[in-house]
């Protein structure tokens, strides 16, 4: 396999460098100190076609694979991590599902205004009592004529709030069925749909998070995505493609962190020597770059697997598990590589180490990639 980056590999992470240089660094600080989700910027992104990667082009979308769309977001991480969050869950979650389950119909009503971001999506799996324990979800729908009734509450959404659309995982069969439930497409402004509590998180705190709150909410059943019990087994092959994602996303926030110490570590002077002059700095700068080799090895085996239409729920498992945790240790190591200096907010390791941690828990815990690796190995 040859992963060297394509012509426009490099024309996308040219687009972002210098995008990010204008509209992204000079407000990342106070999008984090404020919790500040910046609509705006989402919709710039969208004009330069990063917020519909995987759409086909008939649909408004860029019409790119997954190689590309690793690329967008891990040269997004690299100067935001909670923006790269946001970016992959529009395009990995919502959009994805949309993309993958839906009918035609379905695809030429939402596509278009998710990929432009004339609409931000969510996905709601995720509830408070639930976690890794999906099947055992409380909030359910069942039908009334042609129309379904959702009551019930989903947390953790990125976009919880905010987002225009949202594709929804319910219960409309038995507790623990995996075939017993259903995803719905549901609009913001439906009566009886509403936004909850927003989390005050330690990172990621510019991708809002929040509770998606169902009261009586009827929606046509047209709104179904594929068929009634289908909703659990498409939320697992939506998430092989969003745990690319967040492998990408810890990339990208390893790279930035990784580069910003190699550079501070030349710079840095004790006993007349720059730091990165004496072993116990430069071993862990060595130690950095492997891992991040590696991590972005098995990221784009699984992109190129998945672009190819192959089965990747191990080969994306191994690339979130292992990514996510080389962005928590490479952040680590850069903190205290900076010293003192990395404990403050004037130096952009602080916000990597916090903003890291999230990649080993959203989109299944590391605990649970180690069982959806193992569960494949033992097949």
């Amino acid at each position: 396999m040859n992963f060297e980056p394509t012509e426009m590999q490099q024309q996308i992470t040219q687009v972002i460098r210098d995008f990010g240089k204008t509209h992204m660094q000079p407000h990342v600080l106070e999008w984090d100190e404020t919790q500040t989700f910046p609509v705006q910027l989402f919709k710039q992104l969208g004009e330069l076609g990063l917020m519909g990667v995987l759409v086909p082009e008939q649909y408004g979308g860029s019409g790119l694979g997954y190689l590309e769309y690793v690329t967008v977001i891990s040269e997004v991480a690299k100067i935001c991590g909670a923006i790269g969050l946001s970016v992959a869950a529009h395009n990995s979650l919502c959009t994805g599902h949309i993309l993958q389950f839906g009918s035609e119909e379905q695809k030429q009503r939402y596509l278009p205004k998710l990929a432009n971001a004339e609409w931000i999506g969510a996905w709601g799996l995720t509830e408070p009592n639930t976690g890794s324990d999906a099947m055992n979800m409380k909030c359910v729908a069942h039908k009334d004529g042609d129309e379904w009734v959702i009551n019930g509450t989903k947390s953790w959404i990125t976009h919880g709030k905010s987002g225009d659309v949202a594709v929804v995982i319910v219960r409309t069969g038995n507790v623990r069925d995996s075939h017993g439930m259903t995803a719905f497409v549901v609009e913001r402004g439906t009566p009886g749909f509403s936004g909850g509590k927003k989390e005050n998180k330690l990172g990621m705190r510019a991708s809002e998070t929040a509770e998606m709150i169902f009261d009586n909410c009827r929606i046509p059943a047209a709104n179904m995505l594929g068929h009634e019990g289908e909703g659990f087994i498409q939320s697992m092959k939506v998430l092989d493609g969003g745990r690319i994602s967040i492998a990408a996303l810890s990339l990208g926030i390893a790279k930035g962190a990784y580069e910003a110490a190699l550079k501070y570590a030349q710079e840095r002077h004790q006993f007349d020597k720059p730091i990165a002059s004496f072993q116990g700095i430069s071993f862990k700068l060595a130690d950095m770059a492997t891992e991040i080799m590696a991590a972005e090895l098995l990221t784009m085996q699984a992109a190129d697997g998945k672009t190819r239409g192959a089965k990747v729920t191990q080969q994306a498992a191994m690339a979130k598990y292992y990514a996510s945790e080389v962005a928590v240790r490479t952040a680590n190591e850069a903190v205290q590589i900076f010293g003192g200096y990395g404990y403050t907010k004037d130096f952009p390791v602080e916000k990597f180490y916090r903003d890291a941690k999230l990649c080993t828990i959203g989109e299944g815990t590391s605990e649970i990639q180690k069982l959806v690796i193992a569960r494949e190995a033992l097949k």
